[in-house]
């Protein structure tokens, strides 16, 4: 597999930033469509695919979601085109029939076990949001990853059934790049990695 172009790598990590600030465009319901079909490809334990994700979109789900934003999220969140809630199906092993045919009873890799099923609900949605980051900035979309909200009044308010948790929050639109402060700093190599 021959490596991307400075262009497609400038796309997806160079010049991506963590927008707070969105024009009046609204992303087509196909485009969304796109980035969860890109997103689902994420690698996860023994395939359990836990991840779950609400695409709050129309001013009722907003208003829904808005009191347990903190209060220094609700302008960006609430101007954002999209948000998703990345949550985590806590009881995602009841699919591994379907999702690890390759597997003999997959599902008893994780029942009886309430830490191995936390942990790798939580594990697995987090890798599929940042694939999903990644699926919306391929496809032209900037994002606004973030956590500062009650998870147990989302929870509540999307997921009142209890068996779905949210995990973070990723706005997504057309950011505007005149609002965007300067990069903050990142690591050097040898400050962050090491090779063995």
């Amino acid at each position: 597999m021959p490596p991307l172009s400075d262009a497609a790598l400038d796309q997806l990590f160079r010049n991506a930033r963590t927008h707070r600030w969105w024009d009046d465009r609204k992303i087509p319901d196909e485009t969304l469509r796109r980035i969860a079909d890109l997103a689902k490809m994420a690698p996860t334990n023994g395939n359990s695919s836990p991840g779950r994700f609400v695409f709050v979109v129309s001013q009722a789900a907003k208003e829904r979601l808005k009191p347990h934003l903190d209060e220094g999220n609700v302008r960006q969140t609430m101007s954002a085109p999209a948000t998703v809630i990345v949550a985590h199906d806590m009881e995602f092993y009841e699919k591994l029939d379907f999702l690890a045919p390759h597997s003999k009873d997959a599902r008893s890799w994780f029942t009886g076990s309430a830490e191995t099923i936390a942990h790798t609900a939580l594990h697995g949605s987090t890798l599929q949001g940042a694939y999903l980051i990644m699926a919306a900035r391929a496809l032209g979309i900037d994002c606004g990853p973030m956590g500062g909200f009650s998870r147990e009044g989302v929870d509540k308010a999307f997921f009142p059934d209890g068996k779905t948790r949210s995990n973070f929050l990723i706005n997504l639109g057309y950011g505007i790049p005149e609002k965007l402060r300067p990069r903050a700093p990142r690591f050097a190599f040898d400050e962050f990695c090491r090779i063995e």
